[in-house]
């Protein structure tokens, strides 16, 4: 089993910054791609940004320029540094691993619990 934790939610005003992290641990071969996703009230889950595992990225276009994500392989952590943040940035945000449990299997996808965060105008 794969557990992914988040940390570093919170509560922050427009304009601020919060890094959020995530760490991946159990049965751990290989991890293709760490990303977030968030759900705000009343709304869809979306695709927040993605890394794979040699680097490329991709981003919503709501939240390029002001978000970076970032990896530490060696870690199995994923990060998400946002900054200019705004109150449509309200959401709970979801770490999400496509993980190798071998080199025999498939990757499987593995979601953290969420951590909120709350953007005040």
């Amino acid at each position: 089993q794969v557990q992914l934790v988040e940390t570093g939610g919170g509560l922050a005003q427009a304009g601020g910054s919060l890094r959020l992290s995530c760490a991946a641990s159990g049965r751990i071969f290989r991890i293709n791609i760490m990303g977030w996703y968030r759900q705000a009230p009343g709304k869809q889950l979306e695709l927040v940004a993605t890394m794979f595992s040699r680097g490329s990225t991709n981003y919503a276009d709501s939240v390029k320029g002001r978000f970076t994500i970032s990896r530490d392989n060696d870690k199995n952590t994923v990060y998400l540094q946002m900054s200019g943040l705004k109150p449509e940035d309200t959401a709970v945000y979801y770490c999400n691993a496509e993980v190798q449990a071998s080199r025999y299997e498939i990757g499987v996808d593995c979601w953290g619990k969420g951590t909120l965060v709350t953007v005040s105008s």
